[in-house]
C-alpha cells in the first residue's frame, strides 16, 4: 500500500485511513493504556479546576514545561493568585511581575481579563459552552478543547504542535501542518479519533506522545504504543513527515540600550506602546548616541520573526534620562531584584550578565 499523497485522496476520514472502526478503537485503547502507565505527574493533572488548567495552558504557550515547572512559575502564580477572584482583583503590575520571564505578556493580561469576566459575568465558573468560552480573551479553539475536556470531561478535540505532528505521521498527512488546509484536516481527524468516553485522557495522551515519543527529530518509534497503527512507520515516512510550509524569513535588527549605574543604582524606564504595557526596560538610544559610549556586552534574542542583537552600552558620567518614556523612569538598587519593576526578558538577562561582570569593569559612577 502506498500512502496517499494528500488529504484529498481519502477525504478527511481518519477512521478509514487508520483501517476502520475496530482499528480506531484499538488505537484509542493502546494510547490510553500507555498514558495511564507512563504519564508524567504535572500539578495541573492533579486537578479538575478549570482555573488551574487554564493557567497552565496559557503558561505553556510558547514556553517549555521544564521552564514553567523548573523555575517555579506555575507554583508561585497559584500561591499568589489561587482562583478567579484573586486574579481579577490583583493590580496589573503584580500580575505582570509574576509573569516576568515567561514573555508574551499579553497572555497574562488576557488571563486577568478572563478572570474578571468570569467573576463578573459567569458566576465565577468557566463556561461549559464552547461558543461562550471562545469569547473570552486569549482563549482559542485549542484552549477551549483543553480546558473543557480536562476539567469537565466534555468530548472536544484539540490540536497543538505535538498533537498535529502525531496525527500527521499516524495518518500520513501530505499537506503542510502549518497551512490552513492541513490544520483543517488535523482538526477533523482529531475529532474523528477522539475517545468520547474519556476525552481528557485521550487528549493528554496525544500531547504527551508528541512530547516524549513522536518528537520532531529522532522519534522513538520502538517505544511508541501506537506504532502498529502508524502509516508513517509502516511506509518508512517518519523522517519526511510532517510536512511544513516554509517559515517566514527572519529579519535581523539591532537594538541599543544604555545601562546607567550610579553607585549600585541602575536606571530603568517604562516601555512604550500597548503590547508591552506594564513592563520596564533599559533606556534605548540611537546609533549616533551609542558611538561615544563603551559597549559592555551584547547578545541575540528572538521575538516573533525578528532576530535582535541587543547592544548594552555604559552610560557616560554626564548621561541623564532623555525625553518620552525615559523621563518617566526611576533608579533601582542593582542588588535588590525583588524591588525591580516587571522587566522584559532581554533586559533582565542584560542586568544579570552585567551583575556578573560588574566587579571586573570600571564603570561604576
Amino acid at each position: 500500500m502506498t500512502p496517499p499523497e494528500s488529504p484529498a485522496d481519502l477525504p478527511g476520514a481518519a477512521i478509514d485511513r487508520i483501517g476502520g472502526p475496530a482499528a480506531a478503537t484499538g488505537f484509542r485503547g493502546s494510547l490510553a493504556a500507555w498514558f495511564r502507565r507512563e504519564a508524567r505527574d504535572y500539578p495541573w493533572r492533579r486537578t479538575r479546576d478549570p482555573y488551574a488548567i487554564l493557567v497552565s495552558e496559557l503558561m505553556l504557550q510558547q514556553t517549555q514545561i521544564a521552564t514553567v515547572l523548573g523555575r517555579g512559575y506555575y507554583e508561585r502564580w497559584m500561591r499568589t493568585f489561587p482562583d478567579w477572584a484573586s486574579l481579577a482583583a490583583a493590580p496589573e503590575e503584580s500580575v505582570i511581575k509574576h509573569w516576568e520571564g515567561l514573555g508574551y505578556y499579553n497572555r497574562a493580561r488576557h488571563l486577568q481579563r478572563t478572570a474578571r469576566l468570569i467573576s463578573e459575568d459567569h458566576g465565577g465558573r468557566f463556561p461549559a459552552d464552547p461558543g461562550t468560552a471562545l469569547g473570552l480573551p486569549g482563549v482559542g479553539r485549542y484552549t477551549v478543547g483543553a480546558v473543557l475536556s480536562f476539567a469537565y470531561g466534555l468530548p472536544l478535540p484539540l490540536v497543538d504542535g505535538n498533537v498535529g505532528r502525531v496525527l500527521a505521521r499516524l495518518l500520513a498527512l501530505g499537506a503542510a501542518i502549518n497551512s490552513p488546509a492541513g490544520l483543517k484536516v488535523l482538526w477533523e481527524w482529531a475529532a474523528d479519533l477522539l475517545d468520547h468516553g474519556d476525552p481528557g485522557t485521550h487528549n493528554s495522551a496525544l500531547m504527551e506522545l508528541g512530547q516524549r515519543i513522536c518528537r520532531p527529530t529522532q522519534p522513538d518509534c520502538p517505544a511508541c504504543p501506537v506504532r502498529a497503527h502508524c502509516l508513517a512507520h509502516r511506509h518508512d515516512l517518519t523522517a519526511s513527515l510532517p510536512v511544513k510550509a516554509k517559515a517566514a524569513t527572519v529579519t535581523r535588527r539591532v537594538e541599543r540600550v544604555v545601562l546607567a549605574d550610579r553607585g549600585g543604582r541602575i536606571y530603568l524606564c517604562p516601555e512604550s506602546g500597548s503590547r508591552r504595557r506594564g513592563l520596564w526596560r533599559l533606556p534605548e538610544i540611537d546609533g549616533e548616541a551609542a558611538a561615544d559610549l563603551a559597549e559592555i556586552l551584547r547578545f541575540d534574542y528572538t521575538i516573533t520573526r525578528y532576530r535582535v542583537t541587543l547592544l548594552v552600552h555604559a552610560a557616560s558620567v554626564a548621561w541623564r534620562p532623555g525625553a518620552g518614556p525615559d523621563r518617566e523612569g526611576a533608579w533601582f538598587s542593582l542588588q535588590d531584584q525583588e524591588a525591580w519593576p516587571p522587566l522584559g526578558s532581554p533586559y533582565r538577562r542584560a542586568l544579570g550578565l552585567y551583575t556578573d561582570l560588574r566587579d571586573s569593569l570600571d564603570l561604576k559612577g
